[in-house]
């Protein structure tokens, strides 16, 4: 029986918006809504630099509903509260390891709260830091030195991290550095075009990426 629920799963993945993307809408009271112009704006870039064909009216996905399963990637970004239920963490870990990708952008103060949350979706999975060779920074663009730095949070270094499921990489996390915030409209942030597009190339990379693996 579980079998066949894990086959139908990756049925839905891979079906009617194989080509489309989805924002993690999530419990807590963070606003998982922040940086509303962020995914049409990346969805845009790709569609004209990576040749995908993404609805660029990307739907809010509730966390523990069915429809996750429709979407190949589902971007989550806030600067406050996550809380996930039971249902929440199993639904979303049978989503993810049906062939399902999550992006986390840290918006800023979103960090103590996805690490807390996220074990308990996997409670034996450690965060690892993505090394510069790894793929997800080598699509139709190439970061050799991995992830760009966008904005200043704390003074840090930007870091990619990574929860591997069985060798395969399925949630990515920008820390420090808040790629989402790069692809928002220029107005909003003001950022340099060269820092707006930087960002844009990598959150096309992680697109290209989710669809290939």
């Amino acid at each position: 029986m579980k079998q066949t629920l894990v086959l139908v799963l990756i049925f839905l993945i891979f079906s009617t918006n194989a080509q489309d993307v989805a924002i993690l809408k999530y419990n807590g009271g963070g606003d998982w809504y922040a940086n509303p112009t962020a995914i049409p704006n990346l969805v845009d870039f790709a569609n004209k630099n990576i040749g995908t064909n993404i609805s660029k009216d990307p739907q809010a996905v509730n966390i523990n509903s069915e429809d996750l399963f429709s979407y190949p990637i589902i971007f989550m970004t806030g600067h406050g509260n996550v809380l996930f239920s039971d249902d929440d963490a199993n639904n979303l870990k049978n989503y993810l390891i049906s062939g399902g990708f999550l992006h986390i952008s840290d918006n800023y103060g979103l960090d103590k709260f996805i690490r807390r949350e996220l074990k308990k979706v996997f409670p034996n999975l450690e965060f690892k830091e993505i090394p510069t060779n790894h793929p997800i920074f080598n699509q139709t663009f190439k970061f050799p030195n991995g992830i760009p730095k966008i904005h200043e949070h704390n003074k840090k270094p930007a870091q990619g991290f990574g929860l591997f499921y069985k060798g395969r990489l399925v949630v990515f996390y920008d820390y420090e550095t808040d790629l989402s915030d790069g692809w928002e409209d220029e107005i909003i942030h003001n950022n340099p075009k060269s820092v707006r597009e930087t960002a844009l190339k990598m959150g096309a990379n992680i697109i290209e990426f989710a669809f290939k693996n």
